[in-house]
């Protein structure tokens, strides 16, 4: 069973048992300032949990798409990854406990096939101090299902993590209960971190053993399921939504508690191959493959490079069909950095060719069957990542190059014999071991401050090589850096934003730079334009972005082609026509889907919500067009000519691969 049957069998598991299957929420949710991405399967559920009816009643099934950026740094072993997909159901004030263990014990014995004698579950020990009891209820479901595969199911108290490590497991041992650091769910944790009037409740994890891998006593003496050594890989949660907190020490029940459940995609297929390295599921092999032909080097060789570039580029693809793009501010630095990172360790494995070109189909053929909207924007993600790879690689050449130069200034060899360890490193923080040579051991030395914020800074804003990378090098080369290095380059770059900064006030939603009734034309002529572009190549013109000021609009959309001179001047024609027919402009709300089946538009890539603003130029026969959008625009499109002035089309060029960009402006 591959991991594509694994989400499909799911979904139909709990639609058979009276779920109803929702779609994914965009990895950027709109109106939720809280959080750069959707980081969790339960996210996107929050207001239902706290009360709220979903109009598709009480017991809801998705997979839900994730990214957590907190991860990045992480990744390079076997199984974290920024990008995860998370199957999860609810029950909103219906089934509870039981029920839920006992669907999540059939769904992985009988459906995926798991050997559950290699399943362990971790459940609440309690919190008298608030007057919530141990979870027994929980444990005794699990340990009836145990038993009746004939397995051992000893109960074990453990407590806190760092006591899994001086306990460790005793033979028969499979049901273990930690305190609120573990198996309490909330929105902000513990017991007594939870936000008083949040619901919250105790949770059940499962762990599947990897009896493969050995215990590292780097991580403690004993191994336990919430170990973190590789050897147990959580693959669930069942969170038993039970409890409100009404007051600072005091939680009262629920009178209809919920169930929040949400498991792993890649981890459970990992547990279904019996490998701890996710990186080998069907949903991941097939991109490792394409590395291992590009760069004709053999995985198991290098194992962080690929690993790094495989989760990297499933991220940003998806960040790209939810219509996120590359920059460097929030959502879009992230990409970015995701991409780059990506391309760095391309650099590891010899590629340093574009390759993105090669890659990025290969994931979206991955997901394209299940996810339609990753076939619907095939086309233009492989375009916008492509674009950031090719303006980055000679980025990366040049900036490789400098900090090479630096770090070759910042060190010089020298040697001692007789010296003691100690005595050197009172001397001089910067000392770092290298090898013994000849006889003697050799140190290098890091002159003055070992690579500085100032130099990070410079590397940065003349090379274009971002801080990230810069640090990562100095990590990887065990070349030391300043502890106050990340002040420094702040204080380099604050010094240089003050010396260019300029007048722009403020910037305003749909890329207008402004609110003045210039900017509300210009505004309401990038819908007549793409009304025209539509009207003369049909439905393949998407808007991908747009930008507005006082002086003119830009507008990119998909087009196959360079404008002919005839083709833009009929387009001219067209919003020149319907801004003289004096046509009124305004909007309506209505739900998402009734908007969209009755034709409205919206730029490339965006999510709504349950209701949208829909602005009309025009009606019936008359109807220029109808868009989704936030506003704000002229009351009626004759305010254009006002001055006598007429719509006229500056520049038409090439933005990227398949999208083409228009300046235009009033005159």
């Amino acid at each position: 069973m591959n991991t594509e049957t694994i989400r499909s069998e799911y979904l139909k598991f709990f639609t058979e048992r009276g779920h109803k299957v929702i779609k994914r929420a965009p990895l950027v949710l709109q109106g939720d300032p809280t959080t750069l991405f959707t980081g969790s399967g339960m996210q996107p559920i929050i207001p239902y949990l706290l009360g709220e009816p979903h109009v598709d009643g009480k017991r809801l099934v998705d997979s839900q798409t994730c990214l957590r950026a907190q991860d990045i740094d992480d990744i390079g072993d076997n199984r974290h990854t920024t990008f995860f997909e998370m199957l999860g159901n609810w029950s909103l004030g219906d089934y509870f406990k039981q029920q839920q263990i006992e669907w999540m014990f059939e769904f992985l014995d009988t459906v995926v096939g798991l050997d559950m004698s290699k399943l362990y579950v971790t459940c609440f020990i309690g919190a008298p101090e608030y007057e919530i009891e141990k979870d027994t209820e929980a444990a005794n479901v699990w340990k009836k299902l145990f038993e009746a595969k004939g397995l051992p199911s000893g109960e074990a108290e453990i407590g806190s993590e760092e006591e899994g490590y001086s306990k460790g497991i005793k033979d028969g041992e499979r049901i273990f209960y930690y305190d609120g650091s573990k198996n309490w769910w909330s929105r902000n944790g513990a017991p007594e971190s939870t936000p008083i009037g949040d619901p919250c409740g105790p949770d059940s994890e499962m762990f599947y053993l990897f009896d493969s891998v050995e215990h590292n006593t780097d991580f403690g003496e004993f191994c336990h399921p919430n170990c973190d050594c590789g050897r147990f890989m959580e693959i669930g949660n069942n969170v038993f939504m039970a409890y409100r907190k009404v007051a600072d020490g005091k939680f009262e029940k629920l009178e209809y508690p919920n169930i929040d459940h949400g498991s792993g995609l890649e981890r459970i297929a990992a547990a279904k191959l019996n490998d701890p390295d996710v990186y080998k599921i069907s949903l991941m092999w097939p991109i490792i493959e394409k590395l291992q032909s590009i760069s004709g080097k053999k995985y198991e060789d290098n194992l962080e490079s690929m690993r790094v570039i495989a989760d990297h580029l499933r991220a940003a693809t998806f960040l790209a069909v939810d219509g996120c793009i590359p920059s460097n501010k929030e959502q879009g630095y992230v990409m970015r950095r995701l991409l780059r990172r990506a391309i760095r360790f391309a650099f590891d494995l010899g590629i340093e060719q574009n390759f993105l070109e090669q890659v990025v189909p290969v994931i979206a053929d991955l997901y394209h069957n299940d996810f339609p909207e990753v076939a619907e924007n095939r086309d233009s993600v492989i375009a916008t990542l492509v674009k950031e790879e090719k303006s980055f690689r000679n980025t990366l050449r040049k900036g490789l190059k400098e900090f090479d130069k630096i770090a070759d200034q910042k060190k010089d060899l020298w040697t001692y014999e007789d010296a003691n360890d100690d005595e050197i490193f009172e001397d001089t923080k910067y000392l770092i071991p290298e090898p013994v040579h000849n006889g003697k051991k050799e140190w290098i030395k890091i002159q003055g401050n070992a690579i500085t914020g100032k130099d990070i800074f410079l590397l940065q804003d003349t090379y274009g090589f971002p801080w990230p990378l810069s640090v990562e090098e100095a990590t990887n080369r065990n070349i030391a850096i300043t502890k106050d290095w990340a002040t420094s380059q702040h204080a380099e770059m604050e010094e240089q934003r003050n010396r260019s900064r300029t007048a722009v006030k403020g910037e305003f939603k749909g890329g207008l730079g402004g609110d003045a009734l210039i900017h509300k034309k210009y505004h309401t002529a990038t819908h007549l334009l793409q009304s025209a572009l539509r009207e003369l190549f049909g439905d393949q013109v998407r808007q991908h972005g747009s930008n507005i000021t006082e002086e003119r609009l830009r507008f990119d959309f998909s087009l196959d082609h360079k404008m002919t001179p005839e083709e833009i001047a009929k387009a001219e024609e067209l919003v020149n026509s319907w801004i003289q027919q004096d046509l009124p402009v305004w909007f309506t709300m209505y739900p998402t889907q009734e908007a969209l089946d009755m034709g409205a538009i919206g730029p490339f890539g965006e999510r709504y919500g349950d209701s949208v603003k829909v602005y009309q130029m025009g009606k019936d026969a008359q109807m220029a067009s109808l868009e989704i959008c936030g506003g704000p625009h002229v009351d009626h499109t004759g305010q254009l000519a006002e001055d006598g002035k007429v719509f006229k089309i500056v520049k038409e060029e090439a933005s990227s691969a398949g999208i083409r960009r228009i300046k235009a402006a009033l005159v």
